[in-house]
């Protein structure tokens, strides 16, 4: 290299588990950039000085994985209105003049990928159902009411939680507990996952498919080389069902543009490049 690479790359506690490092290295290939994206391990209290290091050696970007979402949005001089509605940052621009401004993507990415996906959804069609009300869930929440949805249903096994989620965005979301989310899906347009339920390890999502439109498009953000038994079902009935693996693909775009300069395609060879063993 004839100049100073670009650099960039994502940090979290632990980050061995990260795709985003072969996501980034198969764009920065693709594109013929002279440049690195590292996955970097950070403890919780050394986030602020890992930022300012990263800073110092001309990073130019970092995603933020857990546990960091919360605290990398606290940390920034400046963050978007949605990252402020979420309470949580995962796109950090380290900008020249030292500042750091925070976004979050990850609900642009949920609804490019129900875009990509089918392209015929619209979150106006009727109520959605959120399975969840963790930090997935509060970027989910988030773009639908964006996007417009009449009404966002959110339940969860605590529903304390999703109380607290409905009572930050107000209406039209509202609370239901746990039990109550079977004849939620009833009338839903929109079904998705958020709960690590169904991804290996752990148990299945406790919810049947009967009874629910056959126009519901069901989603789950978990991913990997196989679809979730949540999907899985889904599609076997004929539902239009996708994956959580495009949202981590199309969250990965503004950074990467932001950083690189170039706006990423996210196609199949992208998804090959990531899933490969």
């Amino acid at each position: 290299m004839t100049a100073a690479p670009a650099l960039a790359g994502v940090v979290g506690w632990p980050i061995g588990h990260s795709r985003s490092p072969r996501l980034h290295g198969h764009w920065l290939r693709r594109y013929g950039i002279a440049g690195y994206y590292i996955p970097i391990a950070l403890p919780p209290d050394g986030l602020a000085a890992g930022l300012h290091a990263l800073r110092t050696l001309g990073f130019r970007g970092i995603n933020v994985t857990i546990p960091h979402k919360e605290a990398a949005l606290a940390l920034a001089d400046e963050a978007t209105d949605l990252a402020r509605a979420i309470g949580a940052a995962n796109t950090l621009t380290l900008r020249t003049d030292g500042t750091i401004h925070a976004d979050n993507t990850d609900g642009y990415g949920f609804v490019a990928n129900l875009r990509q996906q089918v392209p015929a959804w619209r979150a106006g069609a009727g109520p959605a159902l959120v399975l969840g009300a963790g930090g997935s869930a509060r970027a989910v929440v988030a773009a639908l009411v964006a996007e417009g949805a009449p009404e966002v249903r959110v339940t969860g096994r605590t529903l304390s939680r999703a109380e607290a989620l409905a009572a930050h965005f107000g209406p039209p979301v509202v609370a239901l507990p746990w039990a109550a989310a079977g004849v939620a899906a009833g009338d839903a347009a929109v079904i998705v996952n958020t709960t690590p339920l169904g991804m290996a390890g752990n148990a299945e999502l406790p919810l049947s498919l009967d009874g629910v439109p056959p126009t519901t498009l069901v989603t789950d953000l978990v991913y990997g080389g196989e679809p979730t038994p949540f999907v899985a079902e889904a599609r076997r009935r004929g539902f239009a069902a996708v994956d959580g693996l495009g949202m981590l693909l199309h969250q990965a775009a503004p950074g990467f543009e932001r950083w690189f300069g170039v706006r990423p395609e996210v196609d199949e060879a992208l998804r090959r490049a990531v899933l490969a063993p």
